[in-house]
């Protein structure tokens, strides 16, 4: 027997560098499981034992890409915080509305794809749902937790995820919106659109109004880090 066989994660690993050549070149639609398994110089069997399906592959290639992401890598970083909860609400409200705006036009497929597989199976957007909620779920919850303790947001429900996906359904749907040639709503003032968004959204989560216009403009503030109630007191 070779002594030279491949492990496991490096084959994973192979298999995810092919896939994204493949995705880049032709797109999600485009791509099958058997162009990838050729481009990995292995049998579509062998790739189906590491990848169940394509919408599997792919959802692993984003969330990989999500994890190297230097501002959420930073952001994963922080102490739980009021802070750290209005820095995640602002970057994800940031990340769609520049879909929305920017020209990557990959990007712009990834919210349709997102959008059509919820009309479909589902499979691709249950896949993506878990890998975010591992990737931010408990720094959303946690921060959420710190916010409430420190008197800078009520509790709402039992199900303190829920109000991260909440969140999440809004910007996604506010991005869906813009992202026609024509918009299917301009909402107005689009340039107060990200802090509309963002107000309404950490509203709905439970923060004070004290907390939101504190940590919203906390460039100007010099303590940034501390919770309103605790600089007050």
């Amino acid at each position: 027997m070779s002594t030279l066989r491949m492990t496991s994660d490096l084959r994973r690993q192979l298999i995810l560098g092919a896939a994204k050549r493949c995705f880049a070149r032709n797109g999600f639609a485009g791509t099958t499981t058997k162009s990838v398994a050729a481009a990995a110089a292995i049998s579509e069997g062998l790739l189906f034992k590491h990848f169940p399906s394509k919408a599997a592959l792919y959802a692993e290639i984003l969330a990989e890409e999500c994890e190297a992401d230097p501002d959420l890598v930073h952001l994963l970083g922080q102490e739980p915080s009021t802070a750290t909860l209005v820095e995640l609400v602002e970057g994800m409200v940031g990340h769609f509305m520049q879909i929305a705006d920017g020209p990557d036009e990959q990007e712009a497929q990834r919210i349709r794809l997102m959008a059509t597989s919820h009309l479909d199976d589902g499979e691709f957007a249950r896949l993506l749902y878990g890998k975010i909620e591992d990737l931010i779920g408990s720094v959303f919850t946690a921060s959420l937790e710190s916010a409430i303790a420190t008197g800078d947001a009520s509790p709402i429900g039992n199900a303190p995820l829920n109000l991260f996906w909440f969140a999440h359904h809004t910007v996604l749907m506010a991005a869906l919106a813009r992202l026609p040639a024509v918009p299917c709503l301009s909402y107005g003032n689009a340039a107060g659109l990200e802090r509309q968004l963002c107000q309404f959204i950490l509203r709905g989560i439970g923060l004070n109004e004290a907390a939101i216009a504190f940590h919203l403009d906390r460039e100007l503030a010099p303590n940034s880090g501390q919770s309103v109630t605790a600089e007050s007191a």
